[in-house]
Formats: C-alpha cells, structure tokens, sequence
C-alpha cells in the first residue's frame, strides 16, 4: 500500500514507524527537516521537506498514485486542507485526518464530499480519555480495550502473589473460573510474550491478557488479582484538553473529582466549563504540602495528564508515595513508559498507542471494525465481520480448526447476535459473526485481513 503522511510529529511518527515494519511503500512531508532527517534514519521511507497543505508539494510526494492519506500536522488547518486537496486534485481514495479541536466531529457536514473531505477523523485527545476511562473503571488492570460494541472485553492484569490463578496451569482455567465466559490468550513474562498453552503454569507477577464476555470481565480480573475496591475518589494533575474531557466525563458519573492546574487562567476556564461538584485546585501538582492538605491519601486514583513527560513521573511517584492507591501517568516517550510501567507508577499510558489504535482499524484491509495494540505493542488484536458463504469466504461455515491462522494466532471470542461465544476448535463461525483475533506478530496482519476479505463473486 502507498501511504502519504503530512505531519513528522509525536503522531506522526508513530505512525510511520508502526507502518512502515508491514511493508508498505510511506512518504512524510514536514516542515521541520530535522525531523525528516531523524525518522529517515530510523525507518526505510521517504522524506520530503515542505507544506503539506500546498498542492505543488503533495504532487512531488506522488499524491496522484498514493491510496491511503494520513494527515497528522500539528495545525487542524492544515490538516482539513490538505484531505480536501487529496480528495479534490488527486482522487486519493481514503483520507484520514487528526483533529484535535472537538467542535469538528459534531459537525458531520464538514467531513463530506461538500466539506473537508475527511473519511475518518482522529482526536488523540478523545482516545486517550477513553482509554483512561476504562482503566478507572478496572482498578486491578493495567489495560483494558472493547470490541463488538463493547460486548466483549480484552483486560491485561497482572497476576497477584494470593491469586487463585497463581501457580496454576491454564489448562485449569475452567475449575477456576466457573460460569464465566473467558479465555485467556497470552501470558507475559519477564516482557515477553509466551505464547502460552494449556501446560504453561501461571507465576506470580506475570501479565495475562484475556478475552471475556464484558458482563464477566470484572470477575475474571478478581481472580487474577486481589480484588480492589471500586475507585471513586479520582485526582488530577493537569487541566489541559485531556484532563478536562476526563474530568467532565467522570463528574456526570458520579466521581468525586479534584484536578490540580498550575496556570491561573486556565483554572479560571476550567471553573467554568467543568461541573459544579468538579474542585479545581490552582498548583503544582509536585507540591508535597498541597497533596497533603486535600488528603491525597484518601484518592483511590491519581492521574498525572500534564504535557510534561517529567512533570507526569515525579507527581505521581510523590502521589504514590504520599498514599494514593492508585496511580496512573500519560507518558509521551516510550522509553519512559517501558521504564516505569509497573515500578511505582502503577500504568504508564502512551497517547501514540492509544493514537494508533483508533487509526489502524482504518488502515486495516477486510471488514475490519476495531483494532487495538495490548501492552506495548507486543501483541495486536483486531475485530473483523465474517461475509459470504463457505463458497465466497475462507472462514464462513468452518470449523475454528480448519482456518489457516498464522503461527500463534488465536481467535478469542466470537459476538454472534446477542451471544458472545468463547469458541474451540470445533466451533462453526457463521456468516455476519465479529470474529475477535490475536496476532502475535504485525508482519501476520496481512494473513489475517485476507481470510476475511471475501470472493468478488459474493457481490
């Protein structure tokens, strides 16, 4: 696939690098050569130094033959302009564009052929907030991800020292989980994934990934974890976009919410947008003396959002060790997160992992609807709809062991009307069946996304 990205930032970046491994044929445009200069040498690709949104620029980076646009600029404007230009000059067929301003997305009118042209729009801000979200919601997982409408879940936790599932073998999993409709689907060990079987014995400290009916989820985390009790007393440090979508979001819910933010004036803004019962606290939130004084011991979970990778780590190491239950830190570089995820800071949240997430369902060939990267990368998981017949389609009407999956893929759960269907080897996938894949490998997607393209003859 031809992809043309405008934009060498954060995003980007990500973007390049996570594409670029599938083999697939990326030009960058920025107007910052250094940045070009630095991804050029870190991935096979084309840099090209220039604005995205001109169309002498576009024409150069050969928009005429590109098929996927992708425009992350670090300016909306340019970003609406230039999926406008490749829609309008070079017929690009699909367009995707980062927005982060949210007035955008509640006007569908400016996406359309008669607006910016956007087939699908990005706001990292909105991903990563549901994101967290869902880990407020789970306080003993360090990830969480929903397919198929949020019927099925997909919760990474790490294995307790008195958990039930502690030095058990998986093949044990049904005596331990009774009437729950789960499966685990990995183990990770040390960093590394295990591609575990049935003999491979649980140990303490290990992350296990399972796939579970949502309405089970939490109680299949209890066993992998002491259960916690539920998280409703929640601190935030930082006011920007992330933490007032938060913020609102948690208060309509119920949530006692206190968000810390060190510029007047934005305390100012935020006390008028945010809900009454929402406390705004003028500060810093690495002031020992003012997490004292509003009681940070008492917070069942603290979440460092500032924009400052540094700032996000020394708060919530000091929340952690002044009582804070929980703590949770967005942390831009990966090299950080890798470091601290785990240690004191409880789960280290990549804005370009959740980013990235939200994109690749895009990307992704076949009738793919969700796609989501679990723990670091190491393992990706995609929901796609079974069409056609056993005539048309290389998976409808066959058995789960009759499918030619690569080496380690596991389908995890099948969401089948109003059933969700923890299959084995014997189960018959069905036309119009979400079929929720593992892949342990990106370089395996492009066998995954062809068993569920269908013949041209089911058209």
């Amino acid at each position: 696939m031809k992809i043309l990205i405008v934009g060498a930032g954060r995003v980007g970046i990500s973007v390049a690098e996570n594409l670029v491994s599938e083999h697939n044929d990326i030009t960058v445009i920025d107007t910052d050569a250094r940045n070009l200069l630095a991804l050029q040498e870190r991935c096979d690709l084309r840099g090209l130094h220039g604005d995205g949104s001109r169309v002498s620029v576009l024409r150069e980076a050969g928009a005429e033959d590109t098929d996927l646009f992708i425009a992350c600029a670090a300016s909306d404007a340019v970003n609406l302009v230039a999926c406008r230009i490749a829609r309008q000059v070079f017929n690009i067929p699909r367009r995707i564009a980062r927005i982060r301003a949210s007035d955008v997305a509640e006007h569908p009118e400016l996406m359309g052929d008669d607006g910016f042209c956007i087939d699908a729009l990005i706001s990292p801000e909105r991903s990563v907030t549901t994101y967290l979200h869902s880990l407020i919601e789970f306080p003993e997982a360090l990830q969480v991800v929903e397919f198929a409408g949020g019927r099925v879940s997909v919760v990474a936790a790490r294995v307790g020292r008195s958990s039930a599932m502690a030095n058990q073998a998986l093949g044990a999993l049904p005596d331990l989980w009774p009437d729950v409709s789960a499966r685990i689907v990995d183990v990770v060990r040390d960093g590394r994934p295990l591609q575990a079987g049935d003999g491979t014995v649980i140990q303490p400290g290990d992350e296990v990934i399972f796939v579970a009916d949502t309405r089970h989820a939490r109680r299949a985390v209890r066993q992998l974890r002491d259960a916690e009790k539920t998280a409703r007393r929640i601190m935030i440090a930082g006011g920007g976009n992330i933490g007032l979508r938060l913020a609102t979001e948690l208060a309509q819910e119920n949530y006692s919410v206190r968000i810390i933010e060190h510029d007047a004036a934005r305390c100012r803004y935020l006390a008028e947008k945010l809900p009454s019962n929402v406390l705004v606290l003028h500060g810093n939130a690495t002031d020992e003396g003012l997490l004292e004084r509003e009681n940070i011991e008492d917070m069942d979970t603290w979440l460092a959002l500032t924009s400052d990778d540094e700032d996000n780590i020394m708060s919530s190491l000091l929340a952690k060790r002044l009582g804070a239950r929980r703590v949770i830190a967005l942390i831009n570089r990966q090299a950080y997160g890798e470091l601290m995820q785990g240690s004191h800071i409880d789960v280290a949240v990549s804005p370009s992992h959740a980013t990235m997430s939200e994109l690749l369902r895009h990307v992704r060939r076949g009738d793919v609807v969700a796609v989501h990267r679990l723990r670091q990368g190491l393992v990706e998981a995609l929901e796609a709809v079974a069409h056609g017949d056993r005539r048309t389609s290389r998976v409808v009407g066959r058995r789960v062991n009759e499918l030619r999956l690569p080496k380690g893929a596991i389908i995890g759960a099948l969401a089948r009307a109003d059933e969700i269907i923890i299959p084995d080897g014997e189960t018959v996938i069905e036309q119009d069946d979400h079929v929720i894949v593992f892949v342990p490998s990106r370089n395996q997607m492009a066998r995954v996304e062809k068993l569920f393209q269908v013949s041209a003859s089911f058209f």
